[in-house]
């Protein structure tokens, strides 16, 4: 299988040396150089230096019609923008996106976007741990929508509303709950031996 992965942090970098030894053609893209320190030296795939969100990236560093696209940087406006372009314009296969907020999480998978909820994956296991009910917060969601559409800004972006759920687990959101939220970087951890890397 062609597996693509956007975003070498401990996430990406653990998958890729996964699928790579279990013979699988990986092709990785980070912004950052040095998150490929990450990757062992035995790594036999594609390391590429470059934006995720970028179409033309994606296409140069071999993403059309991968079988698999991971979208799992630290920010879930990245995330969502890289699995919004493996559906609709390269053609990948099975699309996930790591988001942190669950809210967002349900929302993106009634638009179509299988999402992988790290804050509610980590929340059921630490109730299983203390053997409490898990909770009702999304974990991994298979999309269950799909994209209704959108209109391209001045940058040729697509653009749309995403509607939001009212209740996640019984609980009430807060109407001042947006889906916009902060992003932030995760800093590199050096490797005994660094990974050759190419800019697209």
């Amino acid at each position: 299988m062609k597996i693509v992965i956007v975003g070498c942090g401990r996430v990406g970098a653990s998958l890729a040396e996964v699928y790579d030894t279990a013979g699988h053609e990986v092709i990785i893209v980070d912004e950052v150089t040095s998150a490929f320190d990450r990757l062992p030296s035995s790594f036999g795939g594609s390391a590429i230096r470059g934006d995720g969100t970028d179409e033309d990236v994606l296409r140069r560093a071999g993403a059309d019609g991968a079988d698999v696209f991971l979208a799992l940087t630290e920010g879930d406006n990245r995330n969502v923008m890289a699995a919004q372009l493996a559906n609709e314009a390269l053609g990948a296969g099975r699309v996930i996106a790591k988001i942190n907020d669950p809210v967002r999480a349900t929302a993106y998978a009634e638009l179509g976007i299988a999402t992988l909820c790290r804050t509610g994956l980590m929340m059921d296991a630490v109730a299983e741990y203390l053997g409490l009910p898990k909770t009702d917060l999304p974990g991994m969601l298979a999309p269950i929508g799909h994209h209704p559409g959108g209109h391209h800004d001045d940058a040729g972006l697509r653009t749309t509303q995403l509607p939001l759920p009212t209740s996640i687990g019984g609980a009430a959101v807060p109407s001042s709950a947006s889906p916009a939220g902060p992003s932030s970087v995760s800093s590199a951890v050096p490797a005994s031996q660094p990974t050759a890397t190419q800019e697209v």
